[in-house]
């Protein structure tokens, strides 16, 4: 066989084993995660319900869902396992003071350009005209002659002979 014939089942093999490769990684990475579940921890199920962890079993998870309120899940529907900080502010509204620090952004652009609020307010009488192109005197305009009278270059006997 000749080398030409042989590399599109090259190439696919390749893809096969990359995206395979790639997948069981993603699948040891998920359930080195799910194995760092403790009590009390904060998690997000892969139906996008959040809860807390209470205890943890083998195959299965119980979940606080609400005060007093206990739901038993398989660990493979545990889709992420979250910080105290971001449970905390997902779930409570609490935010960090952390997050205080960050700038604000103004409401209007002035304070961006050091431009006043009053200096924005001018009159549009105050305001340049912007040159649009046109010369005064030009009969671009419907309705403008030109200066002779005329407005095809034919003279009045002209106009619909042919």
């Amino acid at each position: 066989m000749n080398l030409v014939t042989l590399l599109p089942f090259i190439v696919l093999i390749g893809a096969m084993f990359l995206m395979t490769r790639s997948a069981k990684k993603k699948q040891q990475a998920a359930a080195q995660m799910r194995n760092e579940m403790t009590p009390g921890t904060g998690v997000r199920t892969i139906g996008g319900m959040y809860a807390t962890v209470k205890e943890i079993g083998d195959d299965t998870v119980t979940l606080e869902v609400a005060p007093g309120v206990h739901a038993i899940y398989a660990k493979n529907s545990i889709g992420a396992v979250l910080e105290d900080e971001e449970y905390n502010r997902i779930v409570h509204g609490v935010v960090a003071d952390a997050e205080n620090d960050t700038p604000v952004v103004p409401d209007d652009a002035s304070s961006l350009t050091g431009t006043p609020k009053a200096d924005l307010t001018k009159h549009e009488d105050e305001a340049p005209k912007p040159d649009l192109g046109k010369k005064e005197g030009s009969a671009d305009e419907p309705g403008d002659e030109p200066k002779d009278g005329k407005t095809d270059g034919k003279t009045d006997g002209e106009a619909g002979a042919k």
